[in-house]
């Protein structure tokens, strides 16, 4: 939507250009998960086709994370740059064509690389999103936005549970085809997004002036009315990228993310199969459980989280981090608890638990982010973000992996992975300490321009 409903945005709405944007960025965030998730639903039957071992099961998302990551910084500096909803509507395109060539591939190193396109294309996209979310909402619904947005990452549970039935009913590449029809009509949506001005929202939430919102993208116009502020000239490359992470808050929250996605990918990831292995559950029973245990956690987690994040912001210190750290922690440590459970009940219901503990921080800790990072350089900041969560994610499964073939237990390397996610915890927790003074930084700058 080009510009607000009233055609003037008021600072003091919550959502001055209304919630369609948001709706579509969060199907965006639904579909790349679904797509994304329908490897660990249906890996038991591909590994069955081709005979490969857990390592290279394992190495798949590593391969994939690490394309991603390599893709990072250049997304960021994109969404920066060009239009954003066109970058998005662009890269959701090339997700559903690497769907398709998921399931048509005619052996593993084929279907290996499909895997590893998807992933690289979809982290082309966070950055932009994310960079569209704080110049469509002001700092008073962030955390909801950001929060319904990134709770996409979890919800990707329905991609296990969809593959996992779908391969058991039919095979486990009619998971992959069925996707594709969604991924092109996803992207069609996206393209008639229209985009906000850069920072709107934060200069008149500071009291200074904004630009009229336009029917075009604005970060390359040179033609300004009389009187409107005109956008700087953007920095180089790397000046700007140093500008970003000289940032403490975002430093501390990216790498505190960072360590959990490192447990969350590996742990997850193998879950349908420990499930399969260890309790005698079926492939699509096991798929289904998995997917929703993490779906219906998520959305306690995230509604909880949501009701923290506005209670505590602004009455307690970094009281949206307090909230997403300490869950995070606790919701680490009751993880590993469910590890040691012998029956699948048990183990069921304290991953349940952990789920939503841990998901208290998705409406808190991206919108942190984007209160604490200049308009100018959010779509670079989310690129940090998403390259160092990206990274650490890379190794989780292949950790797992490695320690089944080698110590033969699934649960073992599982347990290796829980430390870090509980320091990744107290980090967040950690960035407390910067983020009212980063956050004020950001309103004076935009209160000058």
């Amino acid at each position: 939507m080009g510009s607000p409903r009233a055609g003037v945005i008021d600072a003091q709405t919550r959502a001055p250009f209304g919630w369609a944007p948001l709706v579509v960025l969060f199907i965006v965030g639904l579909v790349d998960r679904i797509e994304y998730n329908l490897l660990s639903g249906v890996l038991p039957l591909v590994q069955k086709e081709w005979g490969f071992s857990d390592t290279a099961a394992g190495s798949i998302p590593t391969a994939a994370a690490l394309a991603a990551a390599i893709v990072s910084l250049p997304a960021g500096f994109l969404a920066d740059r060009f239009s954003r909803t066109r970058i998005i509507a662009v890269v959701v395109l090339v997700w559903a064509v690497a769907t398709l060539g998921s399931g048509v591939a005619t052996g593993f190193v084929m279907f290996y690389l499909m895997r590893v396109l998807l992933a690289a294309a979809e982290n082309i996209d966070n950055p932009a999103a994310g960079s569209l979310l704080a110049d469509y909402y002001p700092p008073v619904s962030r955390a909801k936005a950001y929060g319904l947005t990134r709770v996409t990452t979890y919800l990707g549970g329905v991609g296990t549970l969809l593959g996992g039935v779908l391969a058991e009913a039919f095979s486990w590449r009619t998971a992959f085809l069925v996707m594709v029809v969604p991924g092109v009509l996803t992207a069609v949506l996206v393209w008639f997004l229209r985009e906000p001005g850069r920072g709107d929202l934060d200069r008149l939430v500071a009291g200074a002036p904004a630009e009229q919102p336009t029917s075009q993208p604005t970060e390359q116009s040179t033609e300004q009315s009389a009187g409107q502020p005109v956008e700087q000239p953007k920095a180089p490359f790397w000046q700007q990228f140093g500008q970003v992470v000289r940032i403490p808050t975002l430093l501390f929250v990216c790498v505190g993310l960072g360590l959990l996605t490192l447990g969350l990918a590996g742990i997850f990831y193998w879950l349908p199969t420990l499930m399969v292995r260890g309790y005698g559950v079926g492939v699509g029973a096991a798929g289904s459980l998995s997917g929703l245990v993490t779906i219906a956690g998520t959305l306690a987690g995230t509604l909880a989280g949501s009701w923290l994040g506005r209670k505590w912001h602004g009455t307690r210190k970094g009281g949206r981090l307090l909230a997403g750290g300490g869950g995070i922690t606790a919701g680490a440590a009751v993880l590993a608890g469910a590890l040691a459970m012998d029956s699948i009940g048990a183990m069921t219901a304290l991953v349940l638990l952990a789920c939503s503990l841990m998901s208290i921080a998705i409406p808190n800790m991206t919108a942190c982010l984007a209160d604490v990072v200049p308009a100018a350089a959010r779509g670079l900041g989310f690129a940090v973000l998403q390259l160092l969560i990206t990274a650490a994610g890379a190794f989780g499964s292949l950790v797992v992996g490695i320690a089944s073939d080698q110590f033969g237990s699934l649960i073992g390397g599982m347990y290796l992975l829980v430390v870090p996610m509980i320091v990744g915890g107290l980090l967040t927790l950690g960035a407390r300490a910067s983020f009212e003074r980063d956050a004020k930084r950001v309103m004076d700058a935009a209160r000058a321009a």
